[in-house]
């Protein structure tokens, strides 16, 4: 096998390889940092590390060879640049964060590092995960490896905010990454680039060295080549921690070793909501997943969820307004980008936010501010808060007549890096529009390859569960990608 084509294999492909003994981890991290650096043009990553790199492949190799490697054991991974990584700095894709280096390893991170990964680097996003497309982040827009069919010169988006991360797997650089899911930022960019994507339940993973946006709402979680990578990765993240108060106990299970693929009698819900004024490309696609699924033995139940029309409009009250209590801390005092000549504390305040907050994350600290004001709390967050409950008892009530809820990921494929900037900011977030209640109800939801355009960019869909569903989630996506892939 060529040394390119070790990085296009699967990460549970790449670590049989390993463990045999037919490849060794520096060699195989060697050639994922020759193609990391050889695809800089795209901006996946803020920060590299190959020697860092290099360090922990040389560990993994001796490991290897006594027989004692983790589970992930030279498994070179990406880690978005959310994650804190001791004495690697850490930007949250923000000036104002522009070179802070943390003391200290985010639970995830640290979980990934004990199972033997080797890490490349901390790749690019929107400002703190405030976008769809990663085109907010400081350092850049990253551009998408993936190509449309007709038009292969046109630079298309990855989408956001975890666009550096699925570019990085897309990409052949890294086997798998870390992402992180406010309101669909693993599973849109993962549809947009044909990769698995999941948002585990909340508390699954602990959130202990995340750059926080909403707190309520943030979630980590990988993305993949395959749904059995992702089972893999997401068994390693997921973990108990006395550190983040809203860390869930108990176990968490082995995905991979209970994966059972199927979707036999496997009851399906299909919300009209989610179905309507779709293009006609992305009704082919849902249709035909809709059938694969049929012969996989799965049953359909028409549901209607009334209130998912009421997500987006109160997640963008209640995002903001966590992240506007959130970036708070930010003041050019303690840590992070200072504003200079400056004439008194105020100033400094004032000045430090507004050149060190991009555009986008200042319009959500706004909005977040005047919805915790005096005049508007009660009004706003209140009343959202009480809707979002409203939403949460209809999704619990839903799953108590189905196993799994069917929906589209994205509203569309990947979109021109050049049309973002164009695009309203109502338009930008309505690419949320499927993805946003899982988090507002702290469901799982996972986004799986389904099909393409016309013009060969990715769709995805996806499926939502009850609360500490994984398991079920990752037995019928891999179904269903077993079954596709032998259609192709």
């Amino acid at each position: 096998m060529e040394r390119d084509e070790w990085r296009k294999l699967s990460l549970l492909e790449a670590k049989r390889l390993l463990d045999s003994g037919q490849v060794g981890a520096l060699e195989l991290t060697n050639a994922c940092i020759e193609a990391m650096e050889a695809s800089r043009n795209l901006n996946i990553f803020i920060t590299e590390t190959p020697e860092n790199a290099r360090l922990q492949a040389q560990e993994s190799e001796k490991k290897l060879k006594n027989k004692e490697g983790g589970v992930l054991e030279g498994i070179p991974l990406a880690i978005k640049d959310l994650y804190c990584t001791k004495n690697v700095r850490t930007t949250a894709g923000s000036k104002i964060l522009e070179n802070f280096v943390p003391p200290y390893e985010s639970t995830v991170t640290q979980n990934l590092l004990d199972a033997g990964a080797v890490f490349l680097g901390k790749t690019n996003l929107d400002e703190f995960a405030m976008g769809s497309a990663n085109i907010t982040s400081f350092f850049g827009p990253v551009i998408s490896p993936i190509r449309s069919t007709q038009n292969p010169e046109k630079s298309l988006v990855p989408g956001g905010s975890s666009g550096g991360s699925v570019a990085a797997v897309a990409a052949h650089i890294a086997f798998a990454a870390t992402a992180s899911d406010t309101g669909g930022s693993i599973r849109q960019p993962a549809s947009f680039t044909g990769l698995v994507g999941i948002k585990p339940t909340y508390g699954l993973c602990s959130r202990y060295g995340m750059v926080a946006f909403a707190s309520s709402l943030d979630q980590a979680g990988p993305v993949a080549k395959t749904v059995r990578d992702a089972a893999l990765m997401l068994s390693v993240m997921a973990s108990y921690d006395e550190k983040d108060s809203t860390s869930l106990k108990g176990n968490r299970p082995d995905y991979l070793k209970n994966l059972n693929p199927s979707a036999k009698k496997l009851r399906i819900g299909l919300p009209k909501e989610c179905f309507e004024n779709l293009s006609d490309e992305l009704k082919v696609v849902l249709e035909s997943s809709c059938q694969t699924l049929r012969d996989l033995g799965a049953e359909f139940v028409d549901i209607s969820l009334s209130m998912l029309k009421y997500s987006l409009p109160c997640y963008y009250i209640i995002a903001p307004a966590e992240a506007s209590s959130n970036l708070a801390r930010y003041d050019g005092v303690r840590y992070g980008f200072r504003a200079e000549n400056v004439g008194n504390i105020a100033d400094l305040y004032a000045e430090t936010r507004r050149l060190g907050f991009g555009k986008e994350v200042r319009r959500r600290i706004f909005i977040g501010t005047y919805v915790l004001s005096q005049g508007s709390y009660e009004a706003y967050y209140v009343m959202a808060q009480k809707v979002r409950s409203k939403i949460r008892q209809e999704f619990e009530e839903t799953f108590q007549r189905v196993d799994v809820i069917l929906t589209p990921t994205a509203t569309c494929g990947a979109f021109g890096v050049e049309e973002g900037p164009k695009m309203s900011a109502v338009d930008m977030y309505l690419n949320d529009i499927f993805t946003v209640s899982a988090n507002m109800v702290g469901i799982p939801g996972i986004s799986i390859p389904a099909g393409t355009t016309q013009d060969g960019r990715p769709l995805g869909i996806q499926f939502l569960g009850a609360r500490f569903s994984e398991q079920t989630l990752f037995n019928v996506s891999a179904a269903f990608e077993d079954a596709t892939r032998l259609k192709n």
